[in-house]
């Protein structure tokens, strides 16, 4: 059993610019991370949350204003208009289990990639050849993201139901025991507690 549950979304802007925190973060204190890819519009739709073209103009105003500052912040920059947003996330999120369950490569940065590739440069992740260059570049068989596929969306239809058992409610979360850490801004408070 993991240290951590990571509840991620692909298309998530403030799973992106998480950046590799966790991971570094996880290294440091020598823990383990599941990452559980989910259905963030399911979560939403059982949990009260509404997506975000459904928000109140004020709201899109201030998610712009503070990705903005959080991409000024961690000097991770962002397209606050990606090209192929949104889009399908479940291909990437199958790449990500099966990434996960094969484990030769860097599972963090393959992540990563996943989210840079919508955030920053354009192009869309429910792409085969974009999913697959992402593998590749980091280390794993571009081929596994077309391997055990009805297991790969057992496991993130599961993660979905488990996500809302775990009361967690938006993206990127990190669960531990029973304590939910919302956002990427809560990473710190994870250190602290896990240290």
């Amino acid at each position: 059993m993991a240290d951590i549950d990571y509840y991620m979304f692909p298309l998530s802007p403030f799973t992106y610019l998480a950046g590799t925190r966790l991971e570094d973060m996880a290294r440091r204190l020598g823990k383990s991370i599941a990452y559980r890819p989910f259905d963030l519009m399911k979560v939403f739709a059982e949990t009260g949350g509404v997506p975000p073209a459904q928000r109140h103009e004020s709201r899109k105003a201030y998610r712009l204003q503070e990705l903005a500052r959080i991409s000024r912040h961690t000097g991770l920059p962002i397209n606050l208009q990606p090209a192929h947003w949104p889009t399908n996330p479940v291909p990437s999120s199958i790449a990500i289990l099966n990434a996960q369950a094969d484990g030769s490569g860097d599972l963090g940065g393959f992540v990563h990639g996943i989210l840079k590739a919508c955030w920053v440069e354009d192009k869309d992740i429910a792409s085969d050849e974009v999913i697959k260059a992402c593998l590749e570049a980091h280390g794993f068989d571009p081929a596994i993201s077309d391997r055990d596929m009805i297991s790969a969306v057992e496991t993130y239809e599961r993660n979905t139901n488990d996500a809302v058992k775990a009361n967690v409610f938006g993206a990127p979360s990190y669960v531990v025991g029973d304590q939910v850490y919302w956002g990427q801004d809560r990473l710190a408070y994870l250190e602290a507690d896990l240290a």
